[in-house]
């Protein structure tokens, strides 16, 4: 009997103590789940809310004199802060979703929309492996520069370093005119992309440089000087030839631009370094 009582009273002590152990590992079940769910939510909120799968909507753009009409997506159009502010001022019609820009050249905002979407614009820069260079796709001269003969010794394709600018009435370059609109619309990166393939364009005739610098003065503001100091240290490199040129002197008789007094200033400076750079090897006597 004793024996007996006593197992019945270690088998009942040994049941509750497992009846309390499946309690606690429930409870703790439960906090877990809870802890999980807490958990969850503070990551859904550090997270960035999710972007609408609608799609943007379609802006229409009616480009230069006779109205020439383009069309993109809001979202990539805002990328530039002109047609952000434009979205919401007097240059949109917000009924029928239409932006007019008039005074823009159409070839010229064809370009800046492709920089758009696609962070480039024709011709691309493409880098040459075996050169370790940076050079135009597609590249030869137009029949508005001087002619070229391919280095690799290839067949040229078209690629005009030049375009027609019908407020000007004459050719310019195309480069110079793209970053002019770029600073207009407010994309610095498109603006040093523009001066980089500018750089290697080669075999421009002077009448079309002195006719793009003027028009790059005319149309940058003057702090920005990127632009206007790669005409200037062009002119002074290429001097021999502008020194040469009977376009470059009825330019500067006929005068009119603060082009040729930075160029002024320019060379007298390039003069400046030249000397000091003359007096730094002489020996200096007593």
């Amino acid at each position: 009997m004793f024996k007996r009582s006593f197992r019945s009273q270690e088998a009942g002590s040994h049941r509750v103590d497992k009846s309390a152990r499946l309690k606690k590992s429930s409870g703790s079940s439960r906090d877990q789940q809870k802890l999980a769910k807490l958990q969850q939510s503070l990551t859904e909120e550090a997270l960035p809310p999710k972007k609408s799968l609608a799609p943007s909507p379609i802006v229409t753009m009616t480009v230069g004199r006779e109205g020439r009409l383009f069309a993109a997506h809001e979202d990539v159009l805002c990328q530039a802060p002109f047609f952000e502010a434009a979205c919401r001022g007097k240059y949109f019609d917000a009924q029928n979703k239409r932006i007019s820009l008039p005074d823009e050249e159409p070839e010229v905002f064809s370009a800046v929309l492709e920089y758009l979407y696609k962070g480039d614009y024709y011709p691309r820069m493409l880098h040459n492996k075996q050169r370790n260079s940076w050079e135009l796709e597609d590249a030869r001269a137009s029949p508005h520069t001087s002619p070229q003969i391919p280095e690799n010794g290839g067949r040229a394709s078209a690629v005009e370093a030049t375009i027609y600018m019908s407020d000007e009435g004459t050719h310019l370059l195309r480069d110079t005119v793209i970053y002019c609109a770029a600073e207009r619309f407010g994309l610095e990166e498109l603006k040093r992309l523009a001066l980089r393939k500018q750089g290697l364009q080669s075999g421009i005739d002077v009448g079309t440089i002195l006719r793009s610098a003027t028009y790059a003065y005319a149309h940058t503001p003057d702090s920005d000087s990127r632009l206007r100091a790669h005409y200037l240290a062009l002119i002074i490199r290429c001097r021999k030839t502008f020194k040469r040129s009977g376009t470059m002197q009825a330019e500067m008789e006929r005068g009119g631009s603060k082009l040729f007094f930075d160029l002024f200033v320019a060379m007298c400076n390039h003069l400046d370094d030249v000397i000091d750079s003359s007096n730094a090897r002489t020996p200096k006597t007593i």
